[in-house]
């Protein structure tokens, strides 16, 4: 057995240990809806030891992650529907099914053919399972956060063909938009005023994407230094021995502005 093959069958025999009736009590007590929260918090540290840079973070969390996986899986063995095993042989068929151009004898130009044919195989074995053609859109899980799973729709639309032609075209659609809601609130129809704000933030992530660029992670860059520079400003405040209200609008401005040029 292989190093790897050594580490995982420890992990899932600690992993089946704490769950035996002699092991840990937190870990009997689980299941998988009780596991969903920390789930996705395991995947946001997973992220935010990308961004870190850190390696030996990212290795732990990494780590930590992966033991969600085999919690869940361990939970299924127990309830006689599934197991790692199961799960790991199940990914690895997925990809060499999806893969003709590695595992097989199909050509492909560039990345963009690969998810091409990426949809095309996962549709056709939708279909060979005796369900009804699947939407190009559909699919996407339904908790992910709201900018993300735009973004992820309008790439599938996109992929299809549906989609501008220039940028132009976008900025256009944009710019449509913004007038759409300008006119909403005139009418001061609050229903309406919702529904073109939803359009307006849905063509933001049109222009993010269509420059290449994940609106999830721009948002959170800039939510990033919008805050630092905030904590800057409340620094200068804090510093008067005075209250924000003590200061006018184009006083805390001087401040924005002396931490803008503080991060050059």
């Amino acid at each position: 057995m292989s190093k790897a093959g050594e580490s995982i069958e420890r992990l899932l025999g600690v992993m089946k240990k704490l769950r035996a009736p002699d092991g840990c009590p937190w870990d009997q007590e689980q299941t998988h809806e009780s596991l969903k929260s920390d789930l996705i918090e395991e995947a946001y540290e997973v992220i935010d030891a990308i961004e870190s840079g850190n390696s030996s973070d990212l290795e732990e969390e990494l780590g930590d992650l992966l033991l969600q996986v085999v919690f869940h899986s361990q939970i299924s063995a127990e309830d006689g529907d599934f197991n790692f095993d199961g799960v790991a042989n199940g990914i690895s068929d997925k990809l060499v099914r999806r893969h003709p151009h590695v595992f097989g004898e199909v050509d492909v130009a560039d990345a963009d053919e690969v998810l091409q044919n990426w949809d095309a195989i996962k549709k056709a074995e939708k279909q060979g399972e005796g369900e009804k053609p699947a939407s190009i859109v559909s699919g996407i899980p339904k908790h992910l956060p709201a900018l993300q799973k735009a973004h992820q729709i309008q790439k599938r639309a996109a992929r299809a063909g549906f989609d501008w032609e220039h940028i132009d075209d976008v900025f256009d659609k944009l710019h449509e938009e913004i007038e759409e809601v300008k006119d909403a609130i005139n009418r001061n129809h609050e229903p309406d005023i919702r529904d073109e704000l939803g359009d307006l933030l849905f063509s933001a992530v049109n222009v993010s994407r269509f420059l290449g660029h994940n609106p999830e992670e721009l948002l959170n860059h800039n939510i990033k230094k919008f805050v630092g520079r905030f904590q800057r400003v409340e620094e200068k405040v804090h510093a008067t021995d005075k209250d924000f209200k003590n200061f006018s609008l184009n006083e805390l401005d001087v401040f924005w502005e002396e931490a803008k040029r503080a991060e050059t």
